[in-house]
């Protein structure tokens, strides 16, 4: 979701499709600058907006959790290639 004030490309009601169909987002502020990286703030509030909770965006979570969620979403992938 590109939290950039003038795009907040993600909508609520898709937030919220995301969400139902089990679909993880992420939440970036776009910043050209230092300045921007306020812009997570749109973001986040657009995120709240369609109900979606921290557990519904990808980069709400530590590094080592991260790691372990791409891990599990690579082997699903691998095996449904299979």
């Amino acid at each position: 979701m590109n939290a950039q004030p003038d795009r907040l490309d993600l909508q609520d009601a898709y937030c919220r499709m995301a969400h139902d169909e089990g679909v993880m987002v992420s939440v970036n502020s776009d910043a050209h600058s230092v300045y921007e990286y306020a812009y997570l703030d749109y973001g986040v509030s657009q995120a709240r907006r369609g109900w979606l909770s921290a557990g519904d965006v990808v980069n709400t979570r530590t590094s080592p959790a991260l790691r372990r969620l791409l891990q599990r979403t690579l082997q699903g992938v691998a095996h449904v290639r299979a």
